[in-house]
């Protein structure tokens, strides 16, 4: 069964998408948790960052890289910026497909959560 957010790539369900590449794309997160929250989000179903392999290691920092570029299309390069994998229904993943979080816009203390 086709996980959401490989139906949202599919466009069988609305989502404001923000960028798009042959191996991934970026979402605007429908319950943000900073003023710029954005999901890229990998077009292969991987379950999570447990799932994967070896194979998927330039997946993963294609994933960073256009997190890096709508990073600076929004202008967080200079105050910063947060990325977040959330892996296990502990850290709060709520979808399992492997997805990266993009947060900005605002400060952030430490130690998250």
């Amino acid at each position: 069964m086709p996980t959401l957010f490989s139906r949202i790539a599919a466009g069988e369900i609305p989502a404001t998408i923000v960028a798009r590449t042959s191996d991934c794309f970026a979402i605007e997160d429908i319950n943000p948790q900073a003023p710029v929250h954005v999901l890229i989000v990998p077009l292969k179903e991987i379950p999570s960052v447990n799932s994967l392999t070896a194979e998927d290691e330039s997946l993963v920092g294609k994933m960073v890289l256009l997190a890096r570029e709508i990073a600076a299309q929004r202008g967080l390069q200079e105050g910063g910026y947060r990325l977040v994998f959330n892996c296990g229904p502990d850290a709060g993943q709520t979808v399992d497909h492997l997805h990266l979080h993009l947060l900005g816009g605002r400060s952030f203390g430490w130690p998250p959560g």
